[in-house]
């Protein structure tokens, strides 16, 4: 795992504890949640093979397929799920585009590519083929202070905006600046910030970030990802410390470029439950209206993900 992500997410091999052995019905597809951001991987390392610089002793927890997932979202009403690509796999999609066709219809996928690698809008095209609606990209200062120059990320950024796949960013708060320099230049391009841009990783909102963030609402194209709730501010249940940024952020978006999402397993990990996470959106922010709700939990990252 990165040094980036290490020092994001608290991981560990209990991550799936108290998983429920049956499943609930699943819900109709048009009425049930969208969790949109999700990350399986399995233990069968020999069919799917570990990127270089991973261990299968450093996947933690050991597993987390499909299965295992909707033990745990199933009862909380989530009946289609965003995949994001999962870096122990980096650029080799396989297990998600795999678990994507088994699961015809409850899958969106976001994969990894090289942007230095040759034919990048035709490997978007090709993926897109598969189900794929956005890509991630990793989001540092350090990182996005080259996209300017890299004719690799600037053709992803295009292809992006032609074709209506979504550029998103795991970004770090200290990133936001140049992802506004990006979205100046490709405004069509949709863009969606992962995890509030990390803001409150450090335990505090700090609002200099978030106006930041709070900014990126004058491109019509961008969105923002309320999740990994267990990783900012408190980093505690019931996670409301985090409802005035929320609020700002509805404030300045709309509901309608919002969406939540859990970012499992890291959210079933340390005595934090898949249920704690979605109940700080349907039942905790009392500023939040049904309509709001309905944004959130479904209709943006419907529109975003799971329409061609």
């Amino acid at each position: 795992m990165n040094t980036t992500r290490r020092k994001f997410l608290v991981t560990t091999s209990t991550a799936t504890a108290g998983l429920v052995t049956g499943c609930a019905t699943l819900p109709p597809k048009s009425s049930g949640w969208i969790d949109a951001h999700v990350h399986v991987w399995t233990p069968d390392t020999t069919k799917y093979p570990l990127a270089a610089g991973y261990t299968k002793a450093g996947m933690k927890p050991p597993s987390y397929t499909p299965e295992e997932l909707f033990a745990q979202c199933r009862p909380q009403g989530v009946s289609r799920i965003v995949l994001i690509q999962m870096s122990y796999y980096k650029y080799d999609n396989s297990y998600m585009l795999d678990m994507m066709r088994q699961h015809q219809g409850t899958f969106a996928g976001v994969a990894i590519i090289d942007e230095n690698a040759p034919e990048v809008s035709g490997r978007m095209k090709a993926l897109a083929v598969q189900g794929v609606r956005g890509f991630r990209l990793y989001s540092s200062n350090k990182t996005t202070a080259n996209w300017k120059s890299s004719a690799g990320m600037k053709a992803m950024w295009k292809h992006g905006a032609d074709s209506r796949l979504a550029m998103c960013c795991l970004a770090d708060p200290d990133a936001l600046p140049n992802i506004n320099t990006m979205c100046r230049e490709f405004p069509e391009t949709p863009v969606v910030i992962d995890h509030f841009a990390r803001i409150g990783v450090s335990g505090t909102v700090e609002q200099a970030y978030l106006d930041q963030l709070l900014a990126l609402a004058k491109f019509k194209n961008t969105y923002v990802k309320t999740s990994a709730f267990y990783a900012l501010g408190k980093k505690q249940a019931p996670y409301t410390d985090l409802g005035p940024m929320i609020r700002q952020l509805r404030d300045a978006f709309g509901a309608e470029r919002l969406m939540w999402a859990t970012d499992c397993p890291f959210q079933s990990a340390e005595g934090h439950t898949y249920g704690a996470s979605i109940e700080l959106i349907r039942d905790r922010l009392d500023f939040l209206s049904e309509t709001d709700k309905q944004w959130m939990l479904r209709k943006t990252a419907e529109k975003v993900f799971f329409q061609a």
